[in-house]
């Protein structure tokens, strides 16, 4: 009994050697896949906090210098930035807010309608008119630029954000009903039909039920919409042309216009500003955004 008991300990000592040696490989190849994340992370960074540092140097030292390294801090860079134009750089911040607002709304209304009558409607030629509307995701906005100037300058809204927020209301926007249609689909059609027999119609399925339950679609549409309305420039620098007009893009772009020597660091330091807004709807919103995506994928 007692060889056969020294034994066991002795035949187990190489199996918990390999166990050991298993794990100290796992635990190397873990170490090196963050080490791996954490240098791409640092290369993706690197132009934003390339622009944060040159945003407080001096206009001799930004493009002399391409590392991180502060020597003299430049906080009149913001200041200067903040009034180079007739009017301060908040009235191209607020143009955008009123922009981004008008294309939240729009797209979450209209989209949201849009999705429910593909998603939960019998009408004829459904299955067309959805494919139709797929289609159109595939169309660059070149394409439809132009006959969309002549249209909205016949109804004479260039130089207003009318064509900037009037289309959202139409659903223009198929990638998002796209988006809604998946969540909706994935709702059990059970609850819409014990609501009909209550009574319910179409309208009070649609806000006091599905509504409620598509949340984390709507917060991912309400973020998209943001980040792409707040960063466009093309559609922006189209139909706005007066100063007064200006969004946050076409503000920035202006001070590579005003004049012959570009005062950079001004430029960086309202850039800088512009990006504010973006990180912090991302920042806050983005447990929304992943729960969003995730279960409307996983429909």
């Amino acid at each position: 009994m007692t060889d056969r008991a020294i034994a066991v300990p002795t035949r187990s000592q190489p199996v918990a050697r390999a166990h050991a040696a298993r794990h100290g490989r796992r635990r190397v190849r873990a170490l090196l896949k963050h080490v791996l994340l954490v240098a791409c992370v640092l290369v993706m960074l690197y132009p934003v906090l390339w622009m944060v540092v040159s945003s407080l140097r001096p206009n001799s030292e930004i493009f002399r210098d391409a590392g991180l390294a502060l020597t003299h801090p430049r906080l009149e860079n913001y200041s200067n930035g903040w009034t180079a134009f007739a009017q301060p750089f908040s009235h191209y911040l607020v143009n955008s807010l009123l922009v981004v607002i008008g294309a939240i709304l729009g797209n979450l209304l209209a989209c949201s309608m849009a999705a429910y009558a593909f998603a939960r409607l019998e009408f004829k030629a459904k299955r067309l008119w959805f494919g139709i509307m797929l289609v159109t995701i595939m169309l660059p906005i070149h394409v439809i630029i132009v006959p969309q100037y002549a249209l909205f300058s016949q109804l004479g809204w260039v130089n207003t954000f009318l064509p900037l927020i009037v289309p959202k209301f139409l659903a223009t926007d198929a990638f998002f009903i796209f988006l809604m249609v998946q969540f909706i689909r994935g709702i059990p059609r059970e609850i819409d039909e014990a609501a009909r027999i209550d009574g319910a119609g179409h309208a009070r399925i649609f806000f006091n039920i599905i509504v409620p339950l598509m949340v984390p679609a709507l917060a991912t549409t309400a973020i998209f919409t943001f980040i792409w309305t707040w960063n466009d420039f093309y559609t922006q620098l189209i139909y706005l042309t007066d100063p007064s007009m200006y969004t946050t893009p076409l503000a920035l772009r202006a001070f590579v216009d005003q004049q012959s020597a570009t005062d950079w660091g001004s430029v960086f330091a309202m850039s800088v500003v512009s990006l504010v807004p973006v990180f912090l709807v991302f920042l806050f919103g983005q447990r929304f955004l992943l729960r969003g995506i995730a279960t409307t994928g996983g429909k």
